[in-house]
């Protein structure tokens, strides 16, 4: 054992700590730049490291938890959360959870959930990722040339449009019904369950294109749910799943809020359209690494010294 490994209990192998720390200050660095919790970046990057997908998946839960408390607060500080459309996000995401922590029992008891878990992560942010390089690359195209790009109509989606019940949501500037969000809440909250996101990566993009809803108030109210989110997740799976390793959570929030502040900071300074396409990139590689170890395993790459 070197001077900076750690053993850990749950996942039951010993890491070198100072990795996790910087594992979490950079998935800080990129949720403090993005405004997306770092979570669907830290599950698979534990996974390639070598911890167990179902430990990777709900460690990274109780860490995103952690780091959203933080952004929270800076948005509510700026009127940048919508309570109301928040609180019906939670809802949906809480029995989203749930229902997840069921599902996540189901495929535990079939011994395919570390497959499942691969498979989703892989079409997730292979689709996510795809559509924002696309948008990106448009909008630098359009920057380069000097043509002022057409301002995007906010509406919100026909499917949207078509639900009952209708009701104003006014710091989000609409009047849709609450089953859109409700319904949205529920899937973010089955795949924070089973991926150990925070949700803000899907999220974010639908809450902008489904649900039509003002720039200001996104992603601060996508952070009020993350924060409820997760921290139910994380209950699940410490009471159910079991999965949660504090040791290696802490390790991966010292490192995060440290992270979130650089990155925070450094967002200002870069214009906003080679962001969206920094990581989009960077969700690619990610989704192209998980694919790799789907389809080939390797025969050892770690060899066990023996002391």
């Amino acid at each position: 054992m070197g001077t900076m490994d750690i053993y850990l209990p749950i996942a039951n192998l010993s890491v070198n700590a100072l990795v996790i720390i910087l594992l979490g200050g950079g998935v800080g660095f990129v949720s403090g730049m993005f405004g997306v919790g770092g979570g669907f970046l830290i599950t698979p990057l534990l996974i390639v490291y070598g911890i167990p997908p179902t430990v990777a998946a709900a460690s990274a839960a109780s860490q995103v938890t952690g780091a959203s408390v933080s952004g929270v607060f800076a948005h509510v500080r700026r009127q940048g959360v919508d309570f109301k459309m928040g609180g019906v996000l939670v809802a949906g995401g809480m029995v989203g959870s749930v229902a997840g922590g069921w599902i996540f029992r189901l495929l535990q008891a079939s011994g395919q959930i570390d497959t499942v878990i691969a498979i989703v992560y892989v079409l997730l942010l292979g689709s996510i990722g795809s559509m924002m390089a696309v948008e990106a690359f448009g909008a630098i195209r359009a920057m380069r040339s000097g043509a002022a790009a057409r301002p995007r109509k906010r509406r919100h989606h026909p499917l949207v449009a078509a639900l009952p019940l209708r009701t104003r949501f006014y710091r989000s500037g609409l009047y849709i019904s609450p089953l859109a969000p409700l319904l949205l809440g529920f899937g973010v909250g089955i795949l924070t369950i089973l991926l150990g996101v925070g949700g803000g990566f899907i999220l974010v993009p639908a809450m902008l294109y489904l649900l039509g809803m003002t720039t200001q108030v996104v992603v601060g109210t996508s952070l009020f749910q993350t924060l409820f989110v997760t921290a139910t997740a994380t209950m699940v799976h410490a009471t159910t799943t079991k999965a949660v390793d504090i040791v290696l959570a802490v390790l991966l929030l010292v490192g995060s809020v440290a992270g979130a502040q650089v990155g925070a900071r450094f967002a200002s300074k870069v214009k906003p359209e080679y962001l969206r396409l920094a990581l989009a990139i960077i969700v690619l590689l990610v989704a192209g690494r998980i694919a790799l170890g789907l389809g080939w395993r390797p025969d050892e790459i770690y060899s066990v010294e023996l002391s």
